[in-house]
């Protein structure tokens, strides 16, 4: 397990990336791979949305852009007061601060779920994909992206020792464990050189 797949490492850590995260956000994961990612999700007006790790809101930002019911969680109370200054702390945007692994919803809240740049920091990644299929309606998506696993054996080690990182046969493995039956794997990058992300679109199987 890697040194910031602990929440309150992790916290910390946003505590102070918090401060420049959305100026060095775009050269990781930029507006391009995101509104890429959203056409996969296929929202409708009226949908009801949770952005799960919202963190600033750089992807509330685009899921608005497709229905005005979002709601958001994350854990980090530092990056949420960034994501407040955008959208106001009691707008539109229903805020909660919470845990990815432990949903504060029913069951069925959701028609569609969103997750970026969060699963890498979970303990228990299947825990909080089990998670979100309970909270998703059945035939609704849920969407994840994730940092693909790199290539050289040095960046693999540097990798591990820090976070998730995974392949597509893990992803199909975490996703499997977690109830999935349909999904599939886009490998996205902002530019050549930069880190890919993996991003899996799932479908919450029928009761």
């Amino acid at each position: 397990m890697g040194l910031l797949e602990n929440k309150a490492r992790a916290r910390l850590f946003y505590k102070y990336l918090s401060q420049v995260y959305d100026t060095i956000n775009p050269f990781i994961w930029n507006e391009a791979m995101r509104d890429e990612a959203l056409s996969w999700l296929a929202i409708q007006q009226g949908d009801r949305v949770l952005d799960v790790g919202s963190g600033t809101g750089f992807a509330t930002e685009g899921l608005l852009q497709q229905t005005d019911e979002v709601y958001c969680l994350d854990q980090s109370i530092h990056q949420m007061e960034k994501a407040f200054a955008k959208f106001g702390k009691h707008g539109d945007v229903k805020f909660h601060r919470g845990d990815a692994e432990r949903l504060p919803f029913a069951d069925n809240t959701f028609d569609h779920l969103w997750s970026s740049g969060s699963i890498e920091y979970w303990p228990n990644p299947v825990d909080a994909l089990e998670e979100f299929r309970r909270v998703t309606k059945p035939g609704g998506r849920v969407l994840v992206v994730g940092p693909d696993y790199p290539n050289s054996v040095l960046m693999q080690k540097l990798a591990d020792a820090i976070m998730l990182f995974y392949d597509e046969s893990e992803a199909d493995r975490m996703f499997t464990e977690a109830g999935y039956t349909e999904f599939e794997h886009h490998i996205q990058q902002a530019s050549q050189g930069s880190p890919k992300a993996i991003t899996t679109v799932a479908t919450v199987p029928e009761e």
